[in-house]
């Protein structure tokens, strides 16, 4: 059984210095380089893009913000209330939760 356990490691060895030997691999040198190379390719395409992409932000940017002032009824559509005091206010709609706490300390 050492035997068939040595004879099968030796062939595992073998095969392994094989296929090192016919694989046509790169040194280190050209691997490092490699990496420079997309390093370049990264930031040479990359940084543009941030920077265009960046731009139109500024420039073209614009998107619509919630309008002030009272809304339609159809923009507060619920099918039910939220877990809390304030059952119509928003979690960080901070005016709606001072106006309910308000409204709540003038009914007390």
């Amino acid at each position: 059984m050492k035997k068939d356990a040595l004879e099968q490691i030796r062939a595992r060895l073998a095969y392994q210095k094989e296929l090192k030997a016919n694989a046509h691999g790169h040194t280190h040198a050209e691997e490092v380089n490699e990496m420079y190379k997309w390093i370049k390719i990264s930031f040479m395409v990359g940084l543009p893009i941030c920077f265009v992409s960046s731009l139109k932000d500024i420039f073209f940017g614009e998107h619509p913000h919630e309008h002030e002032g009272a809304q339609p009824e159809y923009m507060k559509i619920r099918t039910s209330s939220f877990p809390w005091d304030c059952e119509d206010c928003a979690l960080f709609d901070q005016k709606c939760w001072n106006a309910c706490r308000a409204e709540k300390l003038v009914g007390n």
